[in-house]
């Protein structure tokens, strides 16, 4: 019998009242049905928050979408020093998009030209790349190394003739996180013209130790753009809500590409109900990591290596094992790469036993000792246990 949460359940029953008693038309209930059950532990693959909004977040939008019949403001100056207020840097170094997505946008628009390099590491966030084709840029790949951390060397010397270098911390696919000295020693390298789009899609999820001090990096280094974003932590993916700050000088000049009426209306209270709900957001940030945490000790515990991640997700390096069949044959929906790996979005209990499952059954069929040689990322085989223990019990 399929798992389904309590929540799932009254959500489904808000959309059928929705759908008898507001919806006039067949096509509006069929696009009613069709939106993602916010509550699935199988849907694994795009790193979403496993929970709705928060119950306060929720009533804020509730209450805020009365007002869909006005614009939003012609550029999103509330919703821009909110953010500043937050994050303790002036208005002005703050710009934002549709997601992180748009102000990684806006800021290659804002930039650089038509034939500029662009560096970036592979694997990497998917959108970059394309990105990279929309802004009409050449993209130089510097592969990460064996245990899925950036070469960070090898990115600086490419850098050296590009216009814009990307470095997620913590890094998406594989999770991991350059240290804060590492970090300093590379921007100390890169060209002063060469501007460095540090993604911190999740820094939500990273402990305090581990975090930079962004508005003093921004002032030590005035080429730098700090992107973040509340689809993941703060679980609004669907309202697409991202932002970045950088120096005055460079904050300007992305400015000049922010979007009127871009932001939708609802952004703003969505943001501020968000802030205002901040020890609940912790302890679902504290859920997930713990939820991450546990996953990665099981599957190491069965000989298998994962990297050391710092965000929402768990990264498999190729191995012996088709990752794809493991997953896509138990129902579940996890990101899958060219070379074999697979990222696996962190959910509820009930989503980690159902990987687990998976790779418990695949065992009983497949020896899934490492394989070298699939891309720059292979497993380095970690002694953390006998390979394909059948007898593990999922709890």
């Amino acid at each position: 019998m399929r798992w389904r949460h309590p929540l799932s359940t009254f959500e489904r029953q808000c959309r059928r009242m929705t759908s008898r008693h507001q919806a006039t038309t067949p096509i509006a209930v069929e696009m009613l049905d069709s939106l993602p059950v916010a509550v699935d532990p199988l849907a694994l693959s795009l790193n979403e928050n496993p929970f709705p909004p928060l119950p306060a977040v929720r009533s804020a939008l509730i209450a805020s979408i009365d007002a869909a019949n006005r614009y939003p403001e012609f550029l999103p100056e509330r919703l821009r020093s909110l953010i500043a207020g937050r994050i303790g840097v002036p208005d002005e170094q703050v710009v934002l998009g549709a997601g992180a997505s748009g102000v990684v946008m806006q800021a290659l628009h804002a930039v650089t030209e038509p034939g500029d390099r662009i560096v970036l590491t592979a694997p990497t966030f998917d959108g970059y790349p394309i990105f990279a084709q929309m802004a009409k840029l050449i993209s130089v790949t510097v592969p990460v190394d064996l245990h899925g951390h950036h070469d960070l060397d090898a990115m600086a010397d490419a850098a050296s003739d590009a216009r814009v270098v990307v470095l997620c911390r913590p890094h998406n696919p594989t999770g991991t996180l350059e240290s804060a000295a590492e970090v300093e020693r590379f921007l100390q390298r890169v060209p002063s013209d060469t501007v460095v789009l540090l993604d911190e899609a999740y820094i939500e999820f990273v402990a305090a130790k581990h975090r930079l001090d962004a508005p003093a990096l921004i002032r030590r280094f005035p080429n730098v753009v700090v992107v973040r974003t509340f689809s993941k932590a703060y679980g609004l993916a669907g309202l697409r809500i991202g932002y970045g700050f950088a120096s005055p000088e460079l904050a300007k000049t992305l400015w000049t590409m922010q979007l009127p009426f871009g932001m939708g209306i609802t952004s703003t209270v969505a943001v501020a109900a968000c802030f205002d709900a901040e020890a609940q957001l912790r302890q679902r940030i504290r859920f997930i990591n713990d939820e991450r945490r546990y996953l990665q000790r099981r599957l190491r515990a069965m000989g298998l290596y994962c990297t050391e991640g710092h965000a929402n997700f768990v990264y498999l390096p190729a191995q012996r094992r088709v990752w794809r069949n493991v997953f896509d044959d138990a129902g579940l929906h996890v990101r899958h790469y060219a070379d074999g790996a697979a990222r696996i979005t962190v959910g509820s209990r009930a989503s980690t036993r159902a990987v687990l499952a998976a790779v418990v059954k695949s065992a009983a069929t497949t020896h899934h000792e490492p394989t070298a040689g699939q891309g720059r990322i292979a497993s380095v085989g970690h002694s953390l246990g006998k390979v394909a223990r059948e007898s593990i019990l999922v709890p």
